[in-house]
């Protein structure tokens, strides 16, 4: 029978239509249900997959308190990735930035005190090293609930939009969670990451001179730049620390006439951009909730300070895990940048350089930093050789 005969009426075509209709039915009907199905049975399957990096991020910590943890130690841990920070009340922006210093530094305290508690003999360095990779690992850990929240949302109201959104966020996802856990394992050990980068410049440009703790965990030396006296500044390492750089470069400027500030820090990089990239703009370089920034940008409206910044591209997971060699070869074009940003200022004048970032794995001179090179250099060695081998295997195959 044609299409003709069927529009026409022809023999069967009452039946046809009606075998047709009931099929479309049945398809609109159980297709959502099929789909829901398939999107469920991936975002299980993902949310076990977060669940488990949680639980790996947990074991990895207790194993670098301890090589022989007791239950006590795993329940306080477990307890610990619950922890969470509360941001202040925005409705009145007037005092905003001292309502999240105090916020902050509240939340500092307990990670010192719950790592003073379980840790009691590490040294300082080790100490710091495991407040951030807590850190990582409740990021992990949250990242694991939120997850899990939609997946049981989701099957409680068998919504096929809610699960179609985490579907498609779910790549994002678990790009993300994977690349916090890697960070978190990099920063337990003190190992560079590539936020280090700004703590690694100014440990160069430091050289070996006699250094101080200006502010609490901020080491400052002087140096001689093309005539000018540079007060740098970084956060104490070689454990993972972020210190206060604005408090720092406040009591500097209310001690010395200052000309102009500089800062240098990794910065997220567009995709089709090269990581280590490096560009200079205006402004201060430094991410986070914005309180040393704003102590900087304030003090320099207050003594009409010129402020530069120098910045070095990376992804957002390279700034969070082992520094690659492409970052640290930025590192003499940085400086170079720092200098002609020096000569700007007149001879003999003042002038702050800041390294931003965490210095985890950097150390406060410039014979520290040689060592961070050669770990860069050794831990490039290593990622070749695995793709070469991976490569190898697939060529195999």
């Amino acid at each position: 029978m044609d299409i003709f005969q069927l529009i026409s009426g022809g023999e069967g075509s009452w039946i046809q239509w009606i075998v047709m209709l009931a099929f479309w039915g049945m398809f609109f009907f159980f297709y959502p249900r099929l789909m829901l199905s398939q999107i469920m049975w991936k975002l299980e399957r993902t949310a076990e997959e977060l669940e488990q990096l949680s639980d790996n991020a947990k074991k990895f910590i207790v194993n670098e308190i301890s090589d022989t943890p007791d239950k006590k130690l795993k329940d306080s841990v477990s307890d610990f990735f619950e922890f969470f920070v509360i941001s202040p009340i925005s409705l009145d922006p007037y005092g905003i930035v001292k309502k999240f210093d105090v916020i902050i530094q509240n939340e500092r305290e307990r990670f010192v005190y719950f790592v003073d508690q379980v840790a009691p003999k590490m040294d300082a360095e080790k100490k710091a090293n495991l407040q951030m990779g807590l850190a990582g690992g409740i990021e992990t850990h949250m990242i694991a609930k939120i997850v899990r929240h939609y997946v049981e949302l989701i099957k409680q109201t068998k919504s096929y939009q809610i699960a179609l959104i985490i579907q498609m966020q779910l790549p994002l996802i678990e790009k993300i969670a994977k690349a916090i856990f890697k960070g978190t394992k990099t920063l337990a050990r003190g190992e560079p990451v590539g936020d280090a980068l700004g703590p690694l410049a100014a440990a160069k440009i430091m050289g070996n001179t006699a250094i101080t703790e200006v502010e609490e965990n901020i080491m400052m030396a002087k140096v001689k730049i093309e005539g000018r006296n540079c007060f740098v500044i970084k956060a104490k390492g070689p454990g993972g620390r972020l210190g206060r750089p604005g408090k720092a470069v406040e009591k500097i400027v209310s001690n010395n006439k200052i000309s102009r500030i500089i800062s240098i820090d990794a910065a997220a990089k567009m995709e089709g951009e090269k990581t280590g990239s490096v560009a200079e703009g205006v402004g201060v370089a430094m991410g986070g909730p914005g309180v040393e920034r704003s102590y900087i940008e304030a003090i320099a409206v207050k003594v009409n300070v010129p402020l530069d910044s120098v910045i070095v591209k990376m992804k957002n997971e390279e700034a969070i895990t082992p520094m690659r060699k492409s970052i640290k070869d930025a590192v003499p074009d940085v400086i170079k940048k720092v200098t002609e940003s020096v000569k700007r200022s007149k001879n003999g004048s003042n002038i702050i350089i800041v390294g931003v970032g965490n210095t985890s794995g950097v150390g406060n001179n410039a014979k520290s930093a040689l060592k961070t090179d050669k770990w860069v250099d050794e831990h490039e060695k290593k990622i070749n050789a695995m793709k070469k081998k991976q490569k190898k295997k697939e060529g195999f195959l």
